[in-house]
């Protein structure tokens, strides 16, 4: 939150002259989602406007909306979405693939949130492209003693 102020103070304004938020919904770090998810709506909600999410995927491609977009996976692989369907995990991203957009994903959030404002918008929710890695464990727990 103290990172918001600071941004707030440096444009000069205050937060009641949002008109809306937007924040990242991932793909990305786990937690960091998370967080940005639940900030985005609870400030949202005590400020009376909307959040707004969006996708890195959209935020690479805001000036090339046409064009495939690929994000960083792990273990190598990357996730690839072409314009109109859904994110697919590969271990090669195709040539011509967006890998990052000319502006800072901040600044493309903003402008993607600033021209959907006024338009439905599901409250901002991460966006989890696998399955959780963590499992419960396999072994039967030990007996409690009475």
């Amino acid at each position: 939150m103290p990172a918001l102020q600071a941004t707030l103070d440096a444009a000069g304004i205050t937060w009641d002259q949002l008109d809306a938020l937007g924040a990242g919904i991932g793909p990305g770090n786990f937690t960091g989602i998370r967080i940005t998810c639940a900030a985005a709506r609870g400030l949202a909600l005590g400020l009376g406007i909307p959040a707004i999410g969006i996708d890195r995927f959209d935020a690479i491609a805001l000036d090339a909306p046409a064009s495939p977009v690929a994000v960083a996976a792990l273990r190598g692989h990357a996730w690839v979405r072409a314009p109109g369907a859904a994110p697919a995990l590969t271990d090669t991203t195709p040539p011509g693939a967006l890998t990052e957009g000319p502006h800072p994903l901040a600044v493309a959030i903003t402008r993607l949130a600033a021209a959907r404002l006024g338009t439905e918008q599901p409250r901002p929710a991460p966006l989890y492209l696998r399955d959780a890695d963590a499992a419960p464990p396999s072994e039967a727990p030990p007996a409690l003693l009475d």
